[in-house]
């Protein structure tokens, strides 16, 4: 056996357990939940081998329901803010920590620290938090003494429930995407900014022109990761708003923070509609994708023009 197929045979074998955990795990549900959108599924009528094929009703019903076409509102809505805020705090902590600040190693370990925090676990703080210690500071700082009122709570209210989210995600977030832009910092040689202080350029200036164009790969990096990290958010959700409080939308009550993930999840094991909950993930997946292969696309483009 030649060196070569010899190479080839063993990274073959190196890789096989990996493609056959990913067909399992992945493609094979991925196939069988489009196949079952199609149905009439649910636990009953699979208990009693009663499935029917039902075409597009699934997905007709889907778009039907005021509540699926609010979630996909919200979450595109959660999704810009999130990436917004994330990659702006994420950008500056990275700028910090790169800098000549003292104690920056220790900097970047705290500001990692909450990402190893479970985003349940993570939801339930941060409740307890805008429940009872924002309205306790209202109660100790005449200022703020509105947020003691019960109407007036942050998770009362869908505008402030959303931002209430964006908050809980920044913070878990943002160090973990700001380890990436440290590494593209970094990677600036440092040569070019010596020759730019040389010149007499300001730090802003220096950020600008060398910084920012030497690390736009990451930008494309971290945007697509957090464009897909906030667009699927689940856990958060479910623990810090459990989708409320309810509102009003074309006439019908509805969920206020209902994310799409959470929606899919509700109609699918709360309603018992697994058939039309797999063609809302269908649909989700769909959209998703086409969103995120847009946004690569237009950072990539970004990138030549940097």
């Amino acid at each position: 056996m030649s060196m070569k197929r010899e190479n080839s045979l063993v990274f073959w074998l190196f890789l096989a357990p990996v493609l056959v955990a990913f067909t399992v795990v992945i493609v094979i549900p991925f196939f069988l939940g489009v196949a079952y959108s199609f149905t009439n599924w649910t636990s009953s009528a699979k208990a009693d081998n009663a499935l029917q094929f039902v075409g597009l009703q699934n997905y007709l019903s889907s778009f039907k329901d005021p509540a699926f076409a609010h979630s996909f509102g919200i979450t595109i809505f959660y999704t810009v803010l999130n990436m917004v805020f994330i990659n702006l705090v994420a950008f500056s902590l990275a700028l910090l920590v790169t800098s000549k600040v003292r104690l920056r190693k220790i900097y970047r370990v705290g500001f990692f620290v909450p990402n190893l925090i479970g985003g349940l676990i993570l939801g339930y703080i941060w409740q307890f938090l805008f429940n009872n210690a924002v309205p306790a500071l209202g109660r100790l700082v005449p200022l703020f003494s509105f947020l003691t009122q019960a109407e007036n709570l942050i998770l009362a209210k869908n505008t402030s429930a959303i931002m209430a989210l964006v908050i809980v995600g920044t913070w878990q977030y943002a160090g973990y995407i700001m380890m990436i832009y440290i590494a593209a910092i970094e990677n600036v040689p440092v040569e070019l900014h010596e020759a730019a202080m040389i010149d007499g350029a300001s730090p802003l200036q220096r950020l600008k022109a060398i910084t920012l164009p030497m690390a736009a790969q990451a930008f494309t990096v971290t945007m697509f990761l957090t464009l897909v990290q906030s667009f699927k958010q689940f856990d958060v959700n479910v623990s810090l708003t459990s989708g409320g409080p309810s509102t009003m939308f074309q006439g019908k009550p509805i969920l206020g923070t209902e994310l799409l993930a959470l929606n899919i999840y509700n109609t699918a094991f709360l309603s018992n509609k697994l058939a039309e909950g797999q063609a809302r993930a269908v649909v989700f997946f769909l959209v998703l994708a086409i969103i995120s292969l847009i946004q690569v696309s237009i950072n990539k483009k970004k990138e030549l023009e940097l």
